[in-house]
């Protein structure tokens, strides 16, 4: 298997399975309700890890959680709420979205604030080897005592040094240095350090955590949005190597940025989506369906046109495995490598995968898949060797789109109750045996019901009257 490296510019290939792998994702910093932008990278990380293990591997996965940063001490003043009720809050709502979206928790989510004492220590060393100073209870990281700094963004200091706006009053002793450790002013939470009461800049918390709670000096894989190659990342390099001296990653692992109709998400524009507000209009497979339809490294644009694709792909997927259950159960087992539609269907999945984890290709091999089980399925054998194979393909579709993707295929599909679900459910059965009076019935009983069926190329779809 093969991801792209950012900090190469060309894929790196993994270990052999069942090699141990150990991975770390910036998380979300909880000022706010997560928007689809953190729910695309909750979710497309948690697949990859998904998709590693299924490939074999041990992985070891750490999300964090940034409860202290300057965005939660401007949200309290703001709302007028303590710092502690602002980052209870906004926890609340994270796990409520990681729920709604069926991501999993990663194996260990630290949070900053539990770890503060291991970034004082962190401090300490860089001050003792002299990449960091200390100003007036503030501490600051020497970008130029690092050599290397730049090497993953691709910038020189001199190029950086043209986009920094200069405060004559700046405590610094350099305009491109970054803090590790901030003062505390009056009214905000702060830490006992042997620089005074204060806070960890945002930087060195993924420094410290990943390292820490990983076990390792050198990450296998780090991961997070393109956005915050420079400067998140780029600091939390410069100052993990100054201290260990080792690399601080092997492979970066960097997801696109997401659009709303082609402009970035602010809710200046009143484009902010939250994930409760997609999931407000949209099924949470069809969100999913989304975020797996363009390769996770590209640029995504949202619009609601595009998601009522998704919606339509969902029903393809339900249709034909209504369909398949309608077809009677073998006598006789049927294995993967006697079906040659669906062996080849698997082999592409799973190379479009191993290639950068490429979702987009492999969900269009899915879409392939389903057209030929449904030819298949519509050429009407009544054999043993047919009835297997529809089954089998069945259920390795359900591995693919259940196990590896996380869409719930059973679920009452989006808007519809159960009873109307079961009623849509049965139409297809009757149309799949060729039962057109029966399928004409439940098309006018939905119809009375305001539910409008058609019948296309891609199966059956529904839409309210």
């Amino acid at each position: 298997m093969e991801l792209y490296n950012s900090f190469t510019r060309e894929r790196a290939a993994l270990p052999p399975a069942p090699a141990a792998i150990n991975m770390y994702s910036c998380g979300v910093t909880v000022y706010d309700q997560c928007h689809i932008g953190h729910g695309r990278s909750l979710y497309t990380f948690d697949t990859l890890v998904k998709y590693l293990r299924y490939r074999g591997y041990d992985v070891k996965f750490v999300r964090n959680i940034t409860d202290v940063d300057d965005k939660i001490i401007a949200r309290a003043h703001q709302s007028g709420k303590t710092f502690d009720a602002v980052v209870r809050e906004n926890i609340g709502f994270y796990y409520r979205d990681m729920a709604a979206l069926g991501v999993n928790r990663a194996d260990v989510e630290p949070r900053a604030t539990e770890n503060i004492p291991l970034m004082v220590a962190h401090i300490e060393g860089l001050i003792g080897k002299g990449y960091a100073y200390t100003v007036e209870g503030d501490v600051y990281f020497r970008v130029r005592s690092f050599p290397a700094y730049g090497k993953l963004s691709g910038q020189s200091v001199d190029r950086m040094l043209e986009g920094v706006r200069i405060d004559k009053d700046e405590k610094k002793e350099d305009p491109l240095d970054f803090a590790l450790w901030k003062k505390a002013k009056p009214g905000e939470p702060s830490w006992p350090s042997p620089w005074g009461e204060g806070r960890p800049g945002w930087h060195i918390e993924c420094s410290c955590m990943s390292m820490k709670h990983l076990g390792t000096q050198t990450l296998d894989i780090h991961a997070g949005g393109r956005d915050l190659i420079f400067p998140h990342h780029e600091n939390e390099i410069a100052q993990a190597e100054a201290l260990t001296g080792k690399p601080f990653a092997k492979i970066w692992v960097h997801h696109g940025l997401l659009t709303i109709n082609g402009q970035k998400m602010a809710k200046s524009l009143g484009n902010f989506i939250t994930v409760q507000d997609a999931l407000a209009k949209h099924s949470v497979n069809a969100l999913k369906l989304f975020f797996l339809s363009t390769h996770y490294a590209s640029s995504i644009d949202y619009t609601p046109e595009k998601l009522a694709d998704m919606e339509k792909g969902m029903a393809r997927f339900r249709n034909l495995l209504a369909k398949a259950a309608a077809v009677p159960g073998p006598r006789f087992s049927v294995s993967m490598d006697e079906v040659d539609f669906l062996l080849d269907a698997k082999e592409k999945i799973l190379a479009a995968m191993d290639a950068d984890f490429n979702t987009a290709l492999a969900v269009g091999h899915i879409f392939d898949l389903v057209t030929a089980v449904n030819r298949f399925i519509d050429a009407g054998r009544t054999d043993d060797y047919f009835e297997g194979s529809v089954h089998l393909a069945a259920k390795f579709l359900r591995e693919v789109l259940e196990g590896l993707c996380g869409l719930v295929l059973d679920e009452p599909s989006a808007g519809l109750s159960a009873e109307d679900t079961a009623l849509v459910h049965a139409r297809v059965q009757a149309r799949a045996a060729r039962d057109w009076k029966r399928a004409d019935e439940l098309r006018d009983l939905l119809k009375a019901r305001g539910i409008i069926v058609e019948d296309g190329k891609a199966g059956q779809t529904w839409r309210r009257g």
